[in-house]
């Protein structure tokens, strides 16, 4: 039996169920063409089931991210060091990002001491980074420290981090999005809609931690798509040269060697452990994760006409799991480093602590068993948070935008009228927000009538980035709207999966021949189709643009007549 004829009768009745059909397939720019006939006689349905988005540089597609990359840069770095001061947990970061520079662990300005932190610290390091380059001010323990590469006031500083996070996020969502959805067009409405959120945009301007948890976590699912990817061409190309899949042992396998290594897939693994380097909360996307990735695998064997996928998968994908997992864990320890190796930091020496059990001295065991021992009470006060607060919200409430959380408040400045007023509110662009739960019904609803692996994928994400929190408040733990930060690029994704939807019907991939030899009539419904949705999205991503620029003033904290703040706090004053 050749291999073009297993390949063809193992896929025989499974067409649709791996299909690279998606919501964005008919705005297509650029799938990989397919090889010449000939070349190992793949079946057209495998090799269109393979199909990926060409790698190679699409000048147009690069000009459009660049475009939109811009519009999310000047909307986060214009005006960035105001308000003067440190805003909300500001006061908290700003001062722990210094003390990392300084002393390579968080650091106690008042006592002269260690400070007791409960989170990572990689996302301080992050702002410690912005204000050694462009300066660190803080009068209130006479500090003032110009930056190394120029100063600027203070509050840029330890700002600049936060800003930069943010427009590599919306990098990242236009460049993931383009290769999900096979489309420029709905990859470059993703990036645009996460710039012109409000909610992310505080983030990106105040010195939190939640928008570096954000990148990461995205950067880590965006690097598993590129392992989908790299590993769909890796089975195309072996098919292509005469690969039998139905063969025994290796012989039914593409090559191995160094350079067919999931890379990509170890990449992602690090980046998650960066994630949970900024917050434990990224621990909920590796179950996700690492589903995702063995069901990636499971479906290019499938495709590909492996008898046994699954048991091939597991077998042959597990240990580069593992590896990622470790890589993963060692990623995390690094960012410890400064706490590692240096004497100063909290539960780091045993004899500084005497009434602290389960200490040791004991070189390099002891410095991993007291940051397991401080791993462990840091635990123990997540655990036990459940002191109220004004701005505390749960779960259900957030894609509501029920109970935002105010960073910023003052009534003083000139505006003109009697009374004035300056907020900050971390408030996502209502529009957008409220679409999020009908969106994620309908990219449910037409995931499942398409077998769309896309939709899935997105909802798993929403699913690892909220879900925990619902856990959480049956014990009544105190939490917050900016909790929801990295699961947000997942359900902007989830907008744009139905925004697609409607663009498109499925597409020819996932049709009947018969269905693909449509009449003229046929193709001109499709067109007006395509031109009536075209009209709906842009219709949709406009309001969106309105609705961002109507509440933009109370998301950077421009001075307003009272009346006119007011006008924007909506929900019977649950706003305020």
């Amino acid at each position: 039996m050749t291999s073009a004829s297993t390949a063809q009768s193992a896929s025989a009745g499974r067409a649709g169920s791996e299909h690279a059909g998606s919501a964005g397939d008919a705005t297509e720019e650029s799938l990989r063409p397919p090889t010449p006939d000939g070349g190992g006689g793949v079946p057209a349905i495998v090799r269109r089931r393979l199909a990926t988005v060409d790698a190679r540089l699409d000048v147009n597609s690069w000009i459009a991210t660049a475009v939109v990359v811009a519009i999310a840069a000047i909307l986060r770095l214009v005006g960035l060091s105001y308000p003067k001061g440190k805003i909300f947990d500001e006061i908290y970061y700003a001062r722990d990002g210094w003390g990392l520079v300084e002393k390579g662990v968080e650091w106690n300005f008042k006592d002269n001491g260690p400070s007791y932190v409960v989170h990572p610290p990689l996302g301080k390091w992050l702002i410690g980074l912005g204000e050694w380059a462009f300066g660190y001010s803080d009068a209130e323990h006479n500090i003032s420290v110009p930056g190394h590469l120029m100063t600027t006031a203070p509050e840029f500083g330890w700002r600049f981090g936060a800003a930069l996070a943010g427009i590599v996020s919306v990098l990242l969502l236009v460049r993931i999005g383009r290769r999900l959805f096979r489309s420029t067009t709905l990859g470059c409405a993703a990036g645009l809609l996460l710039a012109l959120d409000g909610f992310h945009l505080v983030l990106s301007r105040t010195a939190l931690l939640d928008i570096f948890l954000l990148l990461f976590v995205l950067a880590s699912f965006g690097a598993l798509v590129l392992d989908r990817d790299a590993r769909r061409r890796r089975w195309s190309r072996a098919l292509d040269a005469g690969l039998d899949p139905t063969a025994p042992g290796r012989a039914g396998r593409p090559a191995g060697g160094w350079r067919n290594w999931p890379w990509w897939r170890l990449a992602a693994g690090v980046l998650l452990g960066l994630a949970c380097a900024v917050k434990w909360s990224a621990l909920s996307f590796l179950p996700a994760f690492a589903l995702l990735a063995l069901l990636w695998e499971v479906g290019v064997r499938r495709s590909a006409g492996v008898r046994r996928p699954w048991r091939d998968a597991l077998l042959d994908e597990l240990p580069w799991l593992v590896l990622a997992g470790v890589l993963m864990a060692v990623a995390y320890v690094a960012t410890w480093s400064g706490w590692l190796l240096t004497d100063d930091g909290y539960y780091r020496l045993a004899a500084r602590y005497p009434n602290v059990p389960g200490l040791s001295d004991t070189p390099i065991i002891g410095a991993l068993n007291n940051l397991w021992e401080y791993h462990k009470a840091a635990y123990g006060f997540h655990k036990q948070l459940d002191d109220p607060h004004k701005y505390q919200s749960w779960p259900w409430q957030w894609l509501l935008l029920g109970r935002p959380v105010a960073f910023h408040w003052s009534g003083e400045g000139a505006c003109g009228a009697p009374s004035c007023a300056s907020e900050i509110l971390l408030l996502g662009t209502p529009l957008l927000w409220w679409s999020f739960l009908p969106a994620l019904f309908g990219a449910a609803w037409i995931g499942l009538a398409r077998r769309d692996w896309r939709a899935g994928a997105i909802l798993l994400c929403v699913t690892a980035g909220l879900l925990p929190w619902f856990w959480f408040a049956l014990d009544g733990r105190t939490m917050f709207s900016f909790y929801t930060a990295p699961a947000l690029p997942f359900l902007v994704l989830a907008v744009v999966y139905v925004l697609g939807a409607i663009v498109t019907p499925a597409t020819d991939g996932a049709r009947a021949p018969a269905a693909r030899e449509a009449s003229a009539d046929g193709e001109d419904e499709a067109a007006e189709r395509r031109l009536v949705g075209g009209v709906i999205v842009g219709a949709y991503v406009l309001l969106v643009a309105l609705c961002f620029a109507y509440f933009y003033p109370i998301f950077v904290g421009k001075v307003l007549p009272y009346a006119e703040w007011s006008a924007r706090m909506w929900l019977d004053g649950r706003w305020i």
